[in-house]
């Protein structure tokens, strides 16, 4: 019996090595564990922080770009209208330096004719 019990006892010692091996393992887990779950959460938060910034950087370039849309119909605009003005400019110079050139001849004093 003594062959078995010293057996006994050795089978035990070593379960409950193996038991306290499995404990600190988890143990060791739980701690790696733990140490993601707070990388995650942190992870969460700058994910919802950029996320906030990038909608409010692309609801202000949407207004910009709308604002730049804008700007470049007005200048369309603007350029169309002055180089209407330029043609009117041009016509009417041309229309006055004709009729000043038919007033100076209607001016003229007669010659041979009289």
């Amino acid at each position: 019996m003594t062959q078995q019990g010293a057996a006994l006892q050795t089978y035990n010692n070593e379960l409950v090595k193996c038991i306290e091996e499995l404990c600190s393992k988890r143990d060791e887990l739980n701690r790696q564990i733990q140490l993601e779950e707070e990388e995650k959460g942190r992870l969460q938060h700058d994910i919802r922080v950029l996320t906030e910034k990038l909608s409010r950087v692309n609801e202000s370039l949407a207004r910009r770009l709308t604002a730049r849309a804008d700007f470049d119909r007005t200048i369309a605009e603007t350029e169309a209208a002055y180089m209407k003005i330029l043609e009117s400019s041009q016509t009417l110079l041309s229309v006055l330096k004709k009729e000043a050139g038919n007033l100076g001849k209607a001016t003229e004093p007669r010659g041979k004719d009289h």
